[in-house]
């Protein structure tokens, strides 16, 4: 496996998902992948054109237009992931936000995008949503840095509705929410924001996502996965309790007020 892996760019954990159906494939790997194997050609054609059924029966391929390869892929593994853990410095993340927040933010960071470009992005952000509250709920733990509660985003309205919006999701029994305080002080996720995806089986690791501006970046060994959680575990010691969460969130709506 290693040795595919070594020839495909990508690590073993990848191919092992990709070989066990657990994480789909894009065309030109699946090519490498039959050329590697020497599959027949009558075979190779077979395997192509399910290939091309299976990314169809993801939702999300209606809107690549306007996703990026690697959020198509954020979006793909949500979908069988059954957990997800993220820490966001700077704004609340896609999983818990209004589509008015949305829409702000997304405006916000793509100053060059068409109203209806913003628009259909905002709803692949709602359509994403829809894993909290299907048969399989995701559980979600989100800690948030305590700027995201402070920073107006849109207009005073939109804010607040957001605002309302965590304390009423942090009620759902899949969904913890906890802000990170500013008295938390110095802390090993100072360097940026990161979501940590885990799946059922348990000899399917972790994938971490890191986001920019421009793309995101998948850390799949073990390494980086180790201590991704280890950070995390750390935050979420750190940070406010639930209750004391609410209690700021309740706060912040009542300053806006």
């Amino acid at each position: 496996m290693q040795e595919v892996a070594d020839r495909m760019d990508l690590t073993a954990a990848s191919v092992s998902r990709i070989e066990t159906g657990r994480r789909g494939i894009r065309p030109r790997d699946l090519r490498a992948f039959l050329d590697m194997y020497e599959v027949p050609e009558t075979d190779r054609e077979a395997l192509l054109a399910l290939s091309k059924e299976a990314r169809q029966r993801g939702w999300w391929q209606n809107y690549g237009d306007v996703l990026p390869g690697e959020y198509a892929t954020l979006i793909g593994l949500e979908a069988e992931a059954t957990s997800v853990r993220t820490y966001q410095q700077t704004l609340v993340p896609g999983l818990l936000q209004t589509a008015e927040y949305a829409q702000a933010v997304i405006a916000a960071s793509r100053p060059g995008d068409a109203p209806e470009e913003v628009e259909r992005r905002v709803a692949v952000r709602m359509e994403r949503q829809k894993r909290l509250t299907d048969g399989d709920s995701l559980e979600l733990s989100v800690i948030l840095g305590e700027g995201v509660v402070h920073q107006h985003v849109g207009t005073a309205q939109i804010t607040t509705d957001q605002l309302q919006h965590l304390t009423e999701a942090s009620r759902c029994p899949n969904i913890m929410v906890q802000i990170l305080p500013y008295r938390a002080g110095a802390h090993p996720a100072m360097t940026g924001s990161f979501t940590i995806v885990g799946f059922p089986a348990p000899s399917d690791m972790d994938v971490i996502y890191l986001e920019n501006m421009s793309s995101g970046l998948y850390l799949e060994d073990a390494t980086n996965i180790r201590r991704y959680i280890s950070v995390f575990d750390y935050l979420r010691a750190a940070a406010l309790s639930p209750a004391d969460t609410t209690a700021m969130l309740m706060g912040a709506l009542k300053n806006l007020a």
